[in-house]
């Protein structure tokens, strides 16, 4: 299969005005199309540096980056936001969901800053919702909505732009078991239907339900072997 991401070298240094602190130190990875990945260490592992590259949420010190064949390296910040608008659907562990706004209104904010209009925001909006079984809930608030149900929203927002990848991360650490299992089933519905997930997390349970488990220590990559496709 195509690969939909590929890093190559990234290093990430931070300079702290007294040291250089290197949180990624040469990394290698490559997310085909369609894969289901997940990626795990502790805190201060150099997760959410990982993450935040992947997420065009910042650029590699040294290495490449590319996403869907184009180098994201060394791109402008609007470049890198307009990326992660059309080509990258978000879920956090905190929902970021707008309190004031419906579910509906929620998910079609992604939308709203593509400038599309307001008539295919609410299908594609409610078609989202839909695929996530909140069909019956489009009219409620944040507030009005479990856990487990906000992180749907939450998912669907994610879907809304029909992006190229799903970055999940920590999706699962605000939520009791019950909603965990119902947002991991999502995650593998979706994965079914082809789309392709890179999960970041720090429980082993949860990423053992990925097609493929890496680990981050220290700011380098390992491959757990056998893990079932």
């Amino acid at each position: 299969m195509n690969a939909l991401l590929q890093m190559t070298g990234v290093r990430k240094t931070y300079d702290t005005g007294v040291v250089a602190v290197e949180a990624l130190r040469g990394v290698d990875l490559t997310v085909a199309e369609g894969d289901f990945v997940a990626i795990m260490g502790p805190s201060g592992s150099g997760k959410s540096t990982l993450m935040h590259i992947l997420g065009c949420l910042d650029v590699p010190s040294a290495g490449t980056y590319e996403l869907s064949g184009v180098d994201v390296s060394h791109m402008t910040e609007a470049e890198l936001a307009d990326v992660r608008n059309r080509r990258i659907g978000f879920v956090f562990q905190q929902f970021n969901l707008l309190p004031s706004m419906t579910a509906l209104r929620n998910v079609q904010l992604p939308l709203v800053y593509a400038g599309v209009s307001k008539a295919e925001r609410h299908d594609r909006a409610m078609d989202a919702l839909t695929r996530v079984g909140l069909a019956d809930r489009v009219d409620h608030r944040p507030g009005e909505l479990s856990g487990g149900q906000q992180q749907r929203v939450s998912v669907a927002r994610a879907l809304v732009t029909d992006p190229a990848l799903i970055l999940a991360d920590e999706p699962t650490g605000n939520l009791d078991s019950v909603s965990t299992r119902d947002v991991l089933t999502l995650f593998h519905e979706l994965h079914d239907a082809g789309r392709t997930i890179v999960l970041i997390t720090h429980e082993a349970d949860v990423a053992q339900e990925a097609r493929r488990v890496v680990r981050i220590t220290d700011g380098l990559l390992s491959e757990d072997a056998g893990v079932p496709a």
